[in-house]
């Protein structure tokens, strides 16, 4: 109880206010945003839960980390920019070398630099393996020609992390290596995908005849599905947001109890949605459960995490559901909130509902990246019948 104190006094008071309102008024949030939120994080050494201590974590036990995440989301703060803190940086504590440990982490810690993941390809999505960029030695360098899409932030991004074919002998998967570089180089242009609410959060990047230096390669050559692997293992952990979802079905139980459904009845007494909103309830329940028994003991088969995956965002997608049924008639608006002053222009809407919309469409792909449900039902299958 302590610790959890703690860490709510910080986000009251130390933590930059005018982001977390921004946030929770549905505002898309910029660099600088992002920047203001992480370094007030990094200032007391929270920015990194899940990073060892050496490496400039915060040495959370399990418990610990479990309850400062949900704290984290109750608060409304803004979401870490996961691709480098989340994804990258543990790929390079562990696998990386002294140099380029010195190089990355403390730019990662300090938000000096944002980086993009380069996995998917146009014809390698769910089947990553099959991934066609190639990198090719050229003496100190490696010239890297192909293309990435749905990079997600690649437009702010400073580095990016890449899987390249090295090789084309033998398994699909023994072909592949893991290589960073910096977005600036040569050869390298981003291409925006708008969504269809105005936001700019996905790109395609095209990568021709980029020279990487070769010093930027992250352990073997050929070893970067091993590396891959592990940097998904917590991608997809990083799904639960846990206190997103519990802060969620308490704003729709209370939004429920104001939209009448006639004859003087309102949605928060109707047996279906709440049948509904129990569902989702216990669906959290055994969620909380699950994380927190993979904090404390990681299944090594992955396995959990596959499980967890599946769970974390069927539930999200139930939950958002639930929430544009909860706003009513005010759930079929759908707005550009690029425009800053887009919640002024509707006077008549509550500013939340069209983020409840906004949350919704989003939450569809939510069964898709990060591994696709289907291709996470294959890797339990393979993996228990292999046990």
């Amino acid at each position: 109880m302590e610790f959890r104190q703690k860490v709510r006094a910080f986000f009251e008071t130390q933590y930059p206010q005018d982001v977390i309102d921004r946030n929770r008024r549905g505002v898309l949030p910029t660099r600088e945003d992002h920047v203001r939120g992480q370094s007030a994080l990094n200032a007391v050494g929270w920015l990194a839960p899940g990073w060892p201590k050496e490496h400039g974590g915060a040495g959370f036990d399990p418990v610990q980390r479990f309850i400062f995440e949900q704290e984290y989301e109750r608060a409304g703060a803004l979401p870490l920019q996961p691709m480098g803190i989340i994804y990258v940086a543990p790929v390079i504590y562990t696998f990386g070398t002294a140099a380029q440990k010195a190089m990355w982490l403390p730019d990662i810690l300090e938000s000096r630099s944002f980086w993009a993941q380069g996995y998917s390809e146009p014809e390698a999505g769910s089947d990553l393996a099959s991934l066609r960029t190639s990198a090719v030695r050229d003496g100190e360098n490696f010239i890297v020609n192909g293309e990435k899409i749905w990079t997600s932030m690649a437009q702010w991004a400073d580095w990016i992390f890449c899987l390249v074919r090295t090789s084309t002998e033998g398994r699909k998967q023994e072909g592949i290596s893991f290589i960073c570089f910096p977005m600036n180089l040569p050869g390298i242009t981003v291409q925006p995908i708008i969504s269809i609410d105005g936001s700019h959060h996905l790109n395609r990047v095209v990568l021709d005849n980029v020279k990487v230096p070769s010093e930027y390669l992250i352990g073997e050559e050929g070893a970067g599905w091993h590396y891959a692997n592990v940097l998904l293992a917590r991608e997809r952990l990083s799904y639960a947001h846990l206190g997103e979802k519990k802060d969620l079905l308490a704003q729709i139980i209370q939004r429920a109890a104001a939209i009448p459904l006639g004859e003087g009845r309102m949605l928060g007494s109707d047996s279906s949605f709440r049948a509904h909103v129990a569902r989702c309830s216990i669906a959290i329940a055994a969620l909380e459960h699950g994380v927190l028994g993979e904090l404390a003991e990681p299944d090594a088969s992955g396995v959990k995490v596959s499980m967890l995956k599946i769970a974390a965002t069927q539930l999200a997608q139930d939950l958002t559901e639930l929430f544009r049924l909860a706003a009513g008639e005010f759930g079929h608006v759908y707005v550009d909130r690029t425009v800053d002053d887009w919640a002024q222009r509707l006077p008549t809407i509550p500013a939340w509902a069209p983020v409840a919309t906004a949350n919704y469409l989003f939450a569809r792909a939510q069964t898709i990246y990060g591994g696709a449900t289907e291709i996470q039902k294959n890797i339990m299958a393979k993996r228990l019948i292999r046990a």
